[in-house]
């Protein structure tokens, strides 16, 4: 059970796989189906995809500093983070940006599609215990979110 109370329309990063276009069809997909409720920064729209940087002619070193910065920015300004956490394992960018966000106090949902787990006990907990919830599907998702910006509850 968690109660958080915003002032405004809350903010969110959304922590998701986006190396293939399945995963990225997926997060633009869920993005629009959350959007009427929260304002959501999607990192493969709105801090850039790296090979895209790359093939547009800036240095692979500097595209990476520039991806991490834009990124870890909106982890700070947001008040969630929703965190994809489907696969046998969870992406390891997820998992730093779920680490980040629960080191600066911020609300975490994961958003557990999948059944599959690497361990007989389930996912790893430095990856559980980061979220104050975990849904296992969109439709609940949008039910936390679609509450009044006042309350959000589980």
């Amino acid at each position: 059970m968690f109660d958080i109370k915003f002032s405004r329309r809350p903010r969110a990063y959304f922590a998701a796989p986006l190396f293939n276009e399945m995963e990225r069809r997926f997060n633009v997909e869920t993005e629009i189906m959350l959007a009427p409720y929260i304002d959501i920064f999607l990192p493969q729209r709105d801090g850039g995809l790296l090979t895209k940087l790359v093939a547009e002619g800036m240095s692979l070193s500097l595209a990476k500093k520039y991806v991490f910065k834009k990124d870890v920015d909106a982890i700070s300004n947001s008040d969630i983070v929703i965190a994809v956490l489907d696969g046998r394992t969870v992406d390891e960018g997820v998992a730093f940006e779920l680490g980040c966000a629960y080191a600066l106090g911020k609300l975490c949902i994961g958003l557990k599609t999948d059944v599959r787990a690497l361990l007989a006990t389930g996912d790893n907990p430095m990856i559980t215990e980061c979220c104050h919830t975990i849904v296992s599907s969109v439709d609940e998702l949008i039910d936390i979110v679609s509450l009044p910006p006042q309350v959000f509850s589980t």
